[in-house]
């Protein structure tokens, strides 16, 4: 007869560390995986209760499909399948049926099938093709004035950008709203279809990125280049590993602001600047820069320095540097902007335009 575990086992020795592959967890609780922080016993599911938190990246018991809790099962006791529970009423209360060993989700072992291809990348491929197929239909949809059909492609580029921006943008925000208690946890919670909208942004910003390397000089798309590259490595940690996804959704709160920053871009296009609604959507463009942009930035900064010791240093590395570059780029163009619609020339409008 086998020993049973004592009333530690199944404990992590480190509340952000997760269990090796095969630990027996006891009493139906569900731990997060490597890269959280710490979290209460009220987010793990109650004993017997099947439903994961967070389903295929942790490793839990009573939330694996095939496993039921045994009635009068000590705390820590490993959990016995279905088929052996019903051939011996007795297992998991010390009798001599062989136990099999817990599921690790998505840590499948050897001798397993291989993992399949994540769905975040599957998200991110149709987004990709979905913005270049859009870009592509943009000029039959949005005819370009005579004033930009000299630049055809720019013209395309920002109405794509546009809508990359209202998706985006209002997405984030009604998560935001839906889910107040989301900014609480940054890193393991995300309300339903956060992580699909972080993924298609990932899938606008590479279609971005190539659109721009094929048809703008290098001299003139090198920032934008920039931007885009840190945006797709910051968001596609979060696609990959299903964390820091409500993080990456308060970055996305930015594209509020983007939307009046592409509609001035297609005024300047359509040579509409001197008229009331260029004036309006001025204004309005400074003011959402300020909240959506500068503010956003500022307070995402200030939360990775008051969590850096509960980050991964190799995360925190990452979120830093990101922090570092944008920064500094979103206060230069600040600085262009309040120029060019407050104290600007009209050599100046004409060379804006014409980039």
């Amino acid at each position: 007869m086998r020993e049973m575990p004592g009333p530690t086992a199944g404990r992590p020795p480190h509340p952000t560390r997760p269990f090796p592959t095969g630990t027996v967890l006891g009493g139906g609780r569900c731990f997060p995986p490597p890269l959280l922080f710490p979290c209460s016993g009220a987010e793990h599911p109650r004993p017997g209760q099947r439903r994961c938190r967070w389903p295929g990246r942790c490793r839990c018991l009573g939330a694996v499909p095939g496993e039921v809790p045994v009635p009068g099962a000590v705390s820590g006791a490993v959990p016995v399948p279905r088929a052996a529970a019903r051939a011996d009423p007795g297992a998991g209360r010390g009798g001599a049926v062989e136990q099999t060993p817990p599921v690790a989700h998505g840590s499948p072992g050897l001798g397993e099938m291989p993992m399949a291809i994540s769905p975040g990348l599957l998200v991110v491929a149709g987004s990709f093709a979905a913005f270049r197929l859009l870009n592509r239909g943009l000029e039959r949809l949005v005819p370009p004035p005579p004033s930009a059909r000299r630049n055809r492609w720019k013209w395309r580029n920002i109405w794509t950008s546009l809508a990359h921006s209202v998706l985006s943008g209002g997405g984030a925000l009604a998560g935001f709203c839906l889910h107040p208690g989301l900014s609480e946890d940054l890193v393991g919670t995300h309300p339903p279809g956060a992580h699909s909208l972080v993924a298609v942004s990932v899938g606008y910003f590479l279609e971005d990125f190539v659109d721009m390397l094929c048809n703008q000089k290098l001299h003139q798309s090198w920032e934008l280049l920039f931007h885009h590259s840190v945006v797709i490595v910051c968001f596609g940690i979060a696609v990959l590993l299903h964390q820091y996804v409500g993080f990456a959704l308060v970055a996305l709160l930015v594209e509020i602001n983007s939307i009046f920053l592409h509609l001035r871009q297609i005024l300047l296009m359509a040579n509409l600047v001197h008229t009331t609604c260029y004036r309006l959507n001025s204004i309005i463009n400074l003011g959402t820069y300020v909240v959506f942009r500068i503010a956003t930035l500022a307070w995402m900064t200030r939360w990775l320095f008051l969590n850096r010791e509960n980050v991964p240093p190799a995360t925190y590395a990452v979120g830093t540097v990101g922090m570092a570059i944008m920064t500094p780029m979103n206060i230069i163009l600040f600085y262009r902007l309040l120029r060019s619609d407050f104290f600007k020339s009209s050599r100046e409008v004409q060379r804006e335009k014409e980039q």
